[in-house]
């Protein structure tokens, strides 16, 4: 696919000086990669949003031949930064195509027409960076799942993983300058389709009283909520960092992910600190 060509020399191209930028700035640690070197091309990587650094740390906490490059994303469309001061000027054009960014088609009210673009970007064995909750987090807690993740999942047959980014939210140009953050980015144990939707037997649907998409997307929350639990112990305590224990939703079940991966060992190597 031609569209592949700009974002797999631009995230190589800034690679190195990024990957130097990021652990001197904002001392990134970066666990679990185990859980992902062997997975092979074409994976859907569910990352919690707090920052405008979030695409670029992701890649970046990559190996630098790592088979998961080009990197692709799900984006808004331009026009819903219209208001937004300086973003409307660069954020849903061709600089976002350029690092390989492509729009959910927003109010379709149908999965496959508003994402038919990413299903193709999978279709090819294209790695795919999706915020589930479709938003930055405007408190820094972490938000509901939009069904999107596990439909792309469901369509494709390939397995998602939980990515969880900490200590990004409201980091500001001076407190990413003075380096006062200190940011762990832990990747999960794979969930296949399998697993995500073992509660409906495999055969998820919707109906107007139930959106078994939504309740898969859940599932991958459960598992970003424990990844940024586990991630509190990796992080210095005098450090302020706004975890999703605040957050009822996800309050009780930072210590119960659901199984992805082992039974014994459902976060896989993530879990482990350094």
């Amino acid at each position: 696919m031609t569209y592949e060509f700009i974002p797999k020399m631009l995230q190589r191209a800034i690679w190195v000086p990024t990957r130097l930028l990021l652990r001197y700035f904002i001392h990134l640690e970066i666990e679990g990669t185990d859980n992902i070197k062997n997975l092979p091309r074409g994976i859907i990587f569910a990352l919690n949003h707090s920052s405008e650094l979030d695409p670029i740390v992701l890649p970046a906490s990559f190996p630098f031949l790592s088979r998961h490059f080009p990197m692709f994303y799900t984006s808004r469309e331009r026009s819903f930064y219209k208001n937004s001061s300086w973003r409307k000027l660069f954020y849903g054009g061709a600089l976002f195509k350029f690092w390989g960014a492509y729009p959910v088609q927003a109010g379709q009210h149908n999965y496959e027409a508003s994402l038919e673009t990413h299903i193709e970007i999978l279709n090819h064995k294209n790695s795919l960076c999706i915020f589930p909750e479709g938003y930055k987090t405007r408190d820094g807690n972490l938000g509901k799942g939009k069904g999107g993740v596990a439909y792309l999942s469901f369509k494709t047959g390939l397995p998602v993983v939980p990515v969880a980014l900490t200590n990004l939210w409201k980091i500001g140009f001076k407190n990413f300058i003075l380096r006062r953050r200190y940011t762990v980015i832990s990747f999960g144990a794979p969930i296949y389709p399998k697993d995500l939707f073992a509660f409906c037997g495999g055969a998820p649907k919707i109906t107007p009283d139930r959106n078994d998409f939504v309740i898969a997307a859940d599932l991958v929350m459960r598992n970003i909520a424990t990844l940024l639990a586990v991630a509190e112990n990796l992080t210095p305590p005098n450090i302020s960092v706004k975890f999703p224990s605040g957050n009822k939703r996800y309050e009780k079940q930072t210590t119960t992910p659901i199984n992805a991966g082992t039974s014994a060992d459902p976060m896989g190597s993530a879990v482990k600190k350094r």
